[in-house]
């Protein structure tokens, strides 16, 4: 009988030490790239069912998207059951223009404050182009609570501009404040295409702030696929390609692995111009 109690005792010790299944959140960053005409084959009209498919093989918790047109969501919702959207279109902080959109799980998680802001000297001002930058951007948060596990957490997910140098380091600033002021020291987690790789001073500005962001990517216990991310639908050869979208997350948030899918072959279709990066963690 006390062996029988001894093994019992083993395994339910073994079984508590593991991570709970219940709080690993599948979480990824995706430019879909807007619906442009000019894109031909890879038009959104061709891409959009192969985009959904992914995204629930996968089976994403949450996943941050960049340059989604307001007609792009409605496709991603309709085609998503039991996902649902935060976030506003960047020119008139309702439907015109890109969205930079948190789609996740609605049975999961429970969304207890949302909003967007614009990446500007203005914050509140929609529509307006901060600092030197080409165009309007924006982020979009929200406090989430996960159902599973009682975690409050933070989602923030942006896409940074393409030009300004000084409007991609100031929107980094303002995007540490905002977390710093809406969950404190909470968990957090930024997804987005910041338009620059990891030598660049939008990087280092996130991952070198006294409040530090990690690189989701560089501490995943295990990373597979490639190491890019925008390849221009299979235009750059791989080996010039260069990761620009990132996961970045706060130190007390464990990542299991990262994933980055390889692009499709030429003549087969492509999920969109840029590869989506998934991660697996542990808030």
């Amino acid at each position: 009988m006390k062996r029988l109690f001894l093994a019992i005792a083993v395994i339910t010790s073994a079984f508590f030490s593991l991570p709970c299944q219940a709080q690993t959140i599948t979480w990824a960053t995706f430019n879909i790239r807007y619906d442009n005409p000019a894109d031909q084959s890879n038009n959104w009209q061709f891409r959009k069912d192969t985009v959904t498919r992914f995204i629930q093989a996968q089976d994403m918790d949450i996943v941050g998207m960049q340059e989604v047109l307001h007609n792009q969501l409605e496709d991603l919702l309709q085609r998503l059951p039991g996902y649902k959207s935060i976030g506003v279109g960047r020119d008139d902080g309702k439907t015109k223009g890109e969205y930079a959109p948190i789609l996740y799980k609605e049975d999961r998680f429970e969304v207890l404050d949302s909003n967007t802001f614009w990446l500007s000297q203005y914050p509140d001002s929609i529509g307006f182009i901060g600092w030197d930058g080409a165009c309007t951007r924006i982020a979009t948060w929200a406090k989430m609570k996960d159902k599973q596990s009682g975690k409050i957490f933070m989602a923030v997910n942006t896409h940074f501009d393409h030009v300004g140098v000084t409007a991609r380091r100031e929107g980094a600033l303002l995007i540490i404040r905002k977390i710093k002021e809406i969950v404190g020291d909470r968990p957090a987690v930024l997804t987005g295409d910041f338009n620059v790789n990891d030598q660049s001073e939008a990087y280092r500005t996130i991952t070198s702030n006294a409040f530090v962001l990690k690189d989701a990517a560089k501490i995943a216990g295990k990373q597979t696929g490639v190491d890019y991310t925008f390849h221009n639908f299979g235009q750059i050869p791989s080996e010039q390609c260069e990761k620009i979208d990132f996961i970045f997350v706060t130190p007390q948030i464990k990542v299991l692995d990262s994933f980055i899918p390889k692009e499709a072959a030429p003549g087969s279709k492509f999920l969109s111009d840029h590869n989506p990066q998934i991660v697996h963690l542990i808030l």
